[in-house]
């Protein structure tokens, strides 16, 4: 019922910065936990940020934390990664999903209600 989209994703150089865009329709509420994974070819779907608007509150993956900024645009029904620093470690596949239970118990866990299609991000050295 609830569909995500991403966009943005691309080769880039390391050092480099990509902003990741996740478009959502259907019903959405502004206290769903919305959320960033990644996962590249043969590792396990890896958290990478998450927020919750209406606690104001934003969640980051140690990888993450100082380099990544997620953000959401309620008009717009948007959320946002801003990716600076890329390193070629960053490669992935990056899915934006919701989840309609706030729990910060599970907030990295990949088990999130709704997920997007993908998007691959490229770092080259």
């Amino acid at each position: 019922q609830v569909q995500l989209v991403e966009s943005g994703g691309g080769l880039v150089q390391a050092g480099g910065s990509l902003r990741l865009s996740c478009a959502a329709s259907g019903r959405t509420f502004t206290g769903y936990t919305m959320g960033w994974f990644r996962q590249a070819p043969g590792k396990e779907r890896e958290f990478v940020a998450a927020i919750i608007h209406s606690l104001g509150g934003t969640y980051y993956a140690d990888s993450a934390k100082g380099r990544f900024t997620i953000s959401r645009d309620i008009v717009k029904n948007t959320m946002y990664l801003q990716m600076n620093s890329l390193k070629p470690e960053d490669t992935a596949v990056y899915y934006c999903a919701a989840r309609s239970r706030s729990d910060l118990r599970k907030i990295a866990s990949p088990t999130y209600d709704y997920w997007g299609q993908g998007t691959q991000v490229t770092v080259s050295s």
